[in-house]
């Protein structure tokens, strides 16, 4: 048992200690500990208002490149997708602000937008595999060309939504296809519809740009989309790109989630696919017209500043477009 004479002499000896150390705070060392703390905050202060002025200069740097990028953007752009009809697929909620300047550089390249679609829910909702199967098995019957013998019924969906967008009527080119309004209707109606169309789709699209959702986070800890969410995208990229003159996919930043990721180590389909990345950068919406430019003219390409990507797409010249009319076959020639 400990003596109580020792808890006496711990006591004091706390009290002896805690007064020298108050004594000399007080007196000796006062003006040692002051000057010590004094320069120590001067410095972090001085550490501070350098950073924030170099944070500054960057800022301005960058708004003042994106300024130039911006006021070029006419001169880079005029004409290369003259005549072009473009149709535009987001694969899921993508920023208003983001969609606007896709389109504004569309149009400033000479296309127009014909048609602006969203994906919903619906299209990689496990839940909803076996309605899409069963569209998929009706929607078939319209598909010209039919599908791949053994495809999935994302291929098919995705095949029907690039169809239902980009076919012409061979006897009126500026008019949608008999079949294309039909797929659609049944891809936008119904209790669960697949995609949802933002004002009247009247004619059909040459090319076909691909807006994929930006990741939530490039946080490698972070849980990326379900695999077959992925595979379903590309698909519809997929079909985009054989359905249409040329097909683009844009990205946000790359990394965790990232389709262009995704994209790029599928060999077969980057060997196919140009794709953007870094899409609210203005370098990256500039890029989007000249991305599918080169893509039409036979040259695919990635383009941002990424690995395996480049920074600007080459510059092509696109022929007219040619949209005359494909007579039927006359009756009784031949052989």
């Amino acid at each position: 048992m400990i003596d109580f004479r020792y808890h006496i002499v711990s006591l004091i000896s706390v009290f002896l200690a805690l007064a020298v150390g108050i004594a000399l705070g007080a007196g000796p060392l006062k003006e040692t500990i002051g000057d010590s703390l004094t320069g120590q905050v001067s410095s972090l202060r001085a550490e501070k208002e350098s950073l924030r002025s170099e944070l500054d200069t960057t800022t301005s740097s960058l708004n003042h490149a994106q300024g130039y990028i911006d006021a070029s953007a006419g001169r880079l752009l005029d004409g290369t997708l003259a005549g072009r009809r473009v149709a535009v697929v987001a694969l899921g909620d993508v920023l208003t602000d983001l969609g606007a300047a896709i389109d504004s550089r569309l149009q400033q390249s000479g296309a127009s937008v014909s048609a602006h679609v969203q994906l919903t829910a619906a299209w990689t909702d496990p839940a909803q595999r076996s309605f899409r199967q069963a569209l998929a098995g009706n929607l078939v019957t319209y598909l010209s060309p039919a599908p791949a013998a053994g495809a999935t019924a994302d291929a098919e969906l995705a095949l029907a939504l690039t169809q239902a967008l980009a076919s012409a009527d061979p006897a009126a080119p500026d008019k949608q296809a008999s079949s294309a309004s039909i797929l659609l209707e049944l891809l936008s109606s119904g209790d669960s519809p697949l995609i949802t169309v933002t004002g009247t789709v009247s004619t059909p699209a040459d090319a076909i740009v691909v807006v994929a959702p930006e990741a939530a986070t490039t946080d490698s800890t972070a849980t990326p989309p379900a695999d077959d969410v992925q595979s379903a995208r590309l698909d519809v990229v997929s079909a985009a790109a054989s359905g249409s003159e040329g097909a683009v996919l844009v990205g946000g930043a790359r990394g965790n989630g990232s389709l262009v990721d995704a994209l790029l180590k599928d060999a077969t389909l980057a060997s196919r696919v140009s794709t953007v990345s870094g899409m609210k950068a203005v370098s990256a919406q500039v890029d989007v017209p000249l991305a599918l430019a080169a893509q039409i003219g036979g040259q695919v390409g990635h383009y941002g500043f990424g690995d395996s990507e480049t920074v600007l797409p080459p510059a092509v010249v696109l022929p007219p477009v040619n949209r005359t009319p494909t007579a039927p076959a006359a009756a009784g020639t031949g052989g």
